[in-house]
């Protein structure tokens, strides 16, 4: 079962390639990926005919307990028969449908086999986690197949309706499975049914929750109104996903779970309330249209509310009949879709009022479309008439459901007949359509779908045996399939049907005012589009009044919501009962008095550089009481982060006033002070808590003897990083690169990077050789912005600052430093020469592109955990190899190193393109307003870092 799961995969990894290669015909291999799970379950026959079951399990997230958990049973094993057959089929008939240079054929042909993928896994899972992960891929594919003609707005709209209405039913699902699994201590399907289940008000909840997803994946009211807008997708996925496939997940779920839950109190009144009224709905709305593919939509949605009232009853009989029921919808379903495209893709219109002697110019499409609908309409000797007459059969003792029933099934007669009569009958006052010649792999599929349709229906008896053993797992089966049970009331019923149906179908022309006239006010789409309307308008209004554009009051409600929420807890909790040492050397009171009066002087600063400064001491002040409390590594790190935000500061100062607002602010300053010191109060109060109430054991209490035994360094904090807990500093670079596209994203206009500064020649003159000169773009800069003081120190101190940065990264194992410290050191640097010499001199000292910087490091920090996966140990596990050199001696390297290296990469990526953008860009800035001004000569051409 995995490895059909892969090959699905697999396939639609390499189906962009194969259209690319092929066109439209690439859909026939693609098709053999669906074709060989049908195969697959084909040949599990036997292994299920007696009610066995094939199981494969795999482990996956062990702490969650969850597994590849995959059962095949005898519902499972339709399901499995329908999505691998009916999806060959019409990736089939898609090769023929689309023409070459399709729009979006290689997106389709990739999604479509992706979504049979996902519909298999749903089918196979045992693991009802599995089974929502799955679920919600069918969703996403879906979504994506519906809006396949994205220039359409019709498409998009539909598509975003389908995907809203699925995935809120599926989040809904998903609180019931987690209530479910949680109370059986287990998420296995398998191990729940077998277990005693929670009593009350608990599992009734819990079905009510499972419903709501079920019935909203199979449009069934009040869920119903997404599949008919759904059309807008091409014919193949309508015959394929809402014939076959995803409108079947709803009708499978509420199979698989009723052999156990239909005798909790709300389930039965849900969906047979639910399920009987979409019947009578979703038939008298096909009725009405005129367009072939929304009467068939329409007739689906009937026909899903049947197969949902039938299958959740809970009865044996009830059970057989809706599994008969299951295949025969597949099967005259998809077949009248693939029927409708034919026409549609032949005569260019699906409206039946512009159809005209299509049964007389293509008599076999003709006979196929007969077939199906007859099967549809439940006449024998087709599956359909064996379906509908287990049904009829399997409510004789419910007269209110049965009357309901026959309603139903009268009006499914009734647009069956209306179908073929629309779409092939010759009409005197409407000129002949032309359809051509069709061509054989279009009429294969819905010919092979309709003949098996009329095979299944005399080979009934067969058809029980294969199915009996899930109707089985409700009790003993009274009655079973057959083509022919004699004069039974089951009989009469359908025979009653079927005279309503095609009374209803003759008296179309008197009956269609009032078909008009009988209607809801508002449809079901007015009703979703009024929802979100509300919903948009609410969204809007709550905008617009929370989102002022003023970041002081956003900051402000986060901090009051932290000062009341957990604060109150705080104070009701009153945890502080225990006592703690203020302080345990006298400089520590010290340094908190300078922080102290540095952060009371910032909010009164008036001037925004003085307040950048004074609040940049309260960050060396924090340093300083890591070196106080024995932590150089973190005192480190602290010291470099505040030197690199001091000097972003400063390049973002420049383009604003140097004075804060002058706005009587004297109230709201108050109120800031307040808030601060509330906030404060809260957040050493919340450190206090947690450092006391601890009762487990640190698990940093073993990390200085696993830096040493696993990662062999002795630099704790460094290990941590780069090995123990890798995977979140790989979390930390990637929101690193995120952040630095963000910060180009918002600066730049243009590239990041450009030509490197080089001198123009004069006319005439050969270049020169240049000889190397420092701080070449200090003579670019005007006069008044040059410091020689500041030019003569970057020649002093840049390459000792480099040198340092790379000691620190590869001392860092062993002594404070490591590769954010050491990326920090030689970022420091590059700001340095930027001070000095301006934006020429940045990219004279870093002639590379920080999206390059970024790439690789990221690159080569995943690289290190790929190496050691392909070594044989776990991701990012650190490797020791000991190694000797002449005049060096003996010594070992750790494969973390590259980790770190990879670190130290991102690190000065990043801050170069923040220099880039901060001090580049807005250097470019500054001078154009000074050319415009007339202060700046116009620059030369290509001389623009």
């Amino acid at each position: 079962m995995l490895v059909l799961l892969i090959l699905h995969l697999l396939a639609a990894l390499v189906a962009p390639l194969l259209v690319r290669w092929w066109g439209p015909r690439a859909c026939y291999p693609l098709a053999l990926a669906p074709a060989a799970a049908f195969g697959w379950a084909l040949a599990r026959t036997p292994a299920v005919r007696d009610g066995g079951a094939v199981v494969e399990t795999y482990p996956w997230v062990g702490q969650l307990g969850m597994a590849l958990a995959l059962r095949l049973t005898t519902l499972s094993w339709l399901m499995t028969l329908l999505i691998g057959g009916v999806g060959a089929l019409v990736l089939v008939y898609s090769a023929r449908y689309f023409g070459p240079g399709s729009l979006g054929l290689a997106r389709f042909a990739a999604v479509m086999v992706a979504f049979a993928g996902a519909m298999l896994g749903l089918v196979l899972a045992d693991d009802l986690l599995l089974l929502y992960v799955a679920w919600e891929l069918t969703t996403v594919f879906s979504y994506l197949l519906i809006g396949h003609s994205t220039e359409r707005r019709s498409s998009r709209w539909a598509a975003a309706q389908a995907l809203t209405v699925t995935t809120l039913g599926g989040l809904t699902m998903l609180v019931g499975f987690v209530m479910l699994g949680e109370h059986a201590g287990s998420y296995r399907w398998s191990e729940i049914a077998a277990g005693p289940l929670p009593d009350g008000a608990y599992l009734s909840t819990v079905v009510v929750l499972i419903l709501v997803g079920a019935l909203a994946k199979s449009a069934v009211l009040p869920f119903n109104t997404w599949l008919p807008v759904a059309m807008a997708a091409p014919t193949p996925v309508s015959a394929y996903l809402h014939a076959a496939a995803m409108v079947k997940a709803g009708v499978y779920l509420v199979g698989l779970l009723a052999p156990v839950l239909a005798a909790v109190a709300p389930w039965r009144p849900v969906v047979l309330v639910g399920g009987l009224a979409t019947l009578v709905v979703g038939g008298w709305a096909a009725l009405r249209q005129t367009d072939l593919k929304l009467l068939l939509a329409y007739g689906t949605v009937s026909q899903l509310g049947l197969l949902v009232a039938v299958t959740g009853v809970g009865t044996p009989d009830a059970a057989l009949a809706a599994v008969a029921m299951l295949l025969a919808h597949a099967l005259f379903k998809a077949a009248l879709f693939l029927v409708v495209g034919i026409i549609d893709h032949r005569t260019g219109t699906r409206d039946l009022t512009e159809l005209s002697g299509l049964g007389r110019a293509a008599p076999l499409l003709a006979t196929v479309a007969v077939l199906a609908a007859a099967s549809m309409a439940g006449l024998p000797p087709l599956v359909g008439f064996v379906a509908k007459e287990a049904v009829l059969a399997a409510f004789t003792d419910r007269p209110l459901a049965l009357a309901v029933l026959v309603a139903g099934t009268a009006l499914t007669v009734a647009y069956s007949a209306r179908f073929v009569w629309g779409a092939f009958a010759t009409r005197p006052q409407v000129p002949t359509t032309d359809v051509g010649r069709v061509a054989w792999p279009m009429l294969l599929p819905p010919a092979l779908l309709a003949g098996v349709g009329l095979v299944a229906g005399p080979a009934a008896g067969t058809l029980d045996g294969l199915l009996n053993p899930y109707a089985e797992l409700f009790g003993s089966v009274g009655a079973h399939l057959a083509l022919w049970h004699g004069l039974t009331p089951a009989l009469g019923f359908s025979a009653l049907a079927v005279a309503g149906g095609a009374l209803l179908f003759v008296l179309r022309a008197p009956l269609a005012p009032v078909l008009a006239r009988l209607r809801a006010p508002v449809n079901g789409n007015q009703g979703y589009e009024w929802v979100i309307g509300r919903f948009d308008r609410v969204a809007a209004d709550v905008t617009a009044v929370t989102q002022r554009g003023s970041l002081p009051q956003y900051l402000g409600v986060i901090l009051m919501a932290l000062v009341v929420v957990p604060g109150g807890a705080m104070l009701l909790a009153r945890p502080w009962a225990q006592g703690v040492a203020l302080w345990y050397t006298p400089l520590q009171p010290v340094v908190l008095l300078v922080i102290t009066v540095a952060a009371v002087l910032a909010v009164n600063a008036r001037r925004r550089l003085t307040a950048m400064l004074l609040v940049g001491t309260t960050g060396y002040g924090t340093a300083m009481l890591f070196v106080l409390y024995g932590a150089p590594d973190l005192a480190l790190t602290q010291f470099l982060v505040e030197t690199a935000t001091i000097a972003i500061f400063v390049l973002v100062l420049r383009r604003l006033p140097d004075r804060f607002s002058a706005r009587p602010l004297r109230r709201s300053r108050w109120a800031r002070r307040a808030i601060g010191v509330a906030a404060g109060v809260v957040t050493a109060g919340l450190a206090l808590t947690a450092a006391t109430a601890r009762q487990a054991t640190p698990i940093a209490d073993a990390f200085p003897a696993l830096a040493v035994s696993e990662g062999y360094g002795r630099n704790v904090v460094n290990v941590t990083l780069v090995d123990i807990r890798a995977w979140d500093t790989m979390g930390e670079l990637s929101v690193l690169v995120v952040a630095a596209t963000g910060v180009a994203s918002l600066i730049f206009e243009r590239s990041r990077t450009g030509p490197r500064p080089r001198r123009p020649e004069p006319s005439g003159q050969p270049a020169r050789p240049e000889r190397p000169v420092w701080l070449r773009g200090g003579a670019r800069l005007q006069e008044r912005r040059r410091s020689l003081v500041l030019e003569v120190i970057t020649r002093l101190i840049f390459h000792t600052v480099v040198l340092l940065s790379l000691f620190l990264l590869f001392s860092g194992h062993n002594a404070p430093g490591g590769g954010f410290s050491g990326g920090l050191v030689a970022s420091l640097a590059l700001v340095v020469r930027y001070l000095a010499g301006g934006r020429y001199e940045l990219a004279e000292a870093a002639p590379v592109s920080a999206g390059t910087l970024l790439g690789a490091g990221l690159a080569v920090s995943v690289g290190s955990g790929a190496i050691a996966l392909a070594a044989g140990g776990s991701v990012l596990q650190s490797a020791k190899i000991d190694l000797s050199l002449p005049l060096i001696g003996d010594f070992y390297l750790v494969t973390s190193l590259f980790f770190d290296i990879g670190v130290y990469l991102v690190v000065v990526g990043l801050v170069l393109d923040i220099l880039r953008s901060l001090g580049t860009q807005v250097d470019r800035h500054i001078e154009a307003a000074d050319r415009a001004g007339g202060g700046l000569a116009a620059e030369p051409e290509g001389e623009r870092p």
